[in-house]
């Protein structure tokens, strides 16, 4: 059984709450906007970590990763982007991903609202944690955990790490 992290949109932002659950994972997937390596940095410490660049992600940033990654985590193939387009209207490089990888699930970000849908017309999972920092018009902070055992999905929830005006300071 595999201990999966879903977040994005951290905007350079990361405190304590978001490294607690990243400690207790297996995989960490970043959906972009991830505004400081230094974010990545401190992920990586605890765990695998798969992430691909936002639109506002600086050259650092887009010379480390991709705007779409595909990778599998135990028989279930994830097709990783930040930006796809709503459900199951996404873009055309996104539905052209989707043709070739065929993947089980598809994350994405950008939004900073979280959507969690089957998407029948591509059968795959569609997920977007939602935004886990502080910029941007969301309310709530939040990311989504599960586990991938046996390559079925199993104990989804939604992690709220707060309000967004009400916020400490970002470990540095």
């Amino acid at each position: 059984m595999k201990k999966i992290l879903v977040l994005s949109d951290t905007h350079s932002y990361i405190d304590e709450r978001i490294m607690s659950f990243a400690s207790q994972s297996d995989y960490i997937i970043h959906a972009g906007d991830i505004g400081n390596y230094n974010v990545i940095e401190k992920l990586k410490l605890n765990s695998n970590i798969h992430f691909v660049y936002g639109n506002i992600d600086n050259n650092e940033i887009r010379s480390s990763c991709n705007d779409y990654e595909n990778f599998s985590i135990d028989g279930l193939k994830i097709l990783l982007t930040h930006i796809s387009g709503k459900s199951p209207k996404y873009n055309n490089k996104t539905l052209k991903k989707i043709k070739q990888f065929m993947p089980d699930i598809l994350i994405s970000g950008h939004s900073h609202l979280l959507k969690i849908e089957f998407d029948k017309k591509n059968n795959l999972l569609f997920i977007n944690p939602g935004a886990a920092g502080r910029h941007g018009f969301h309310k709530k902070r939040t990311m989504i955990r599960f586990e991938i055992s046996k390559s079925k999905i199993q104990n989804m929830e939604i992690i709220e790490l707060g309000l967004r005006s009400k916020l400490p300071n970002s470990i540095k």
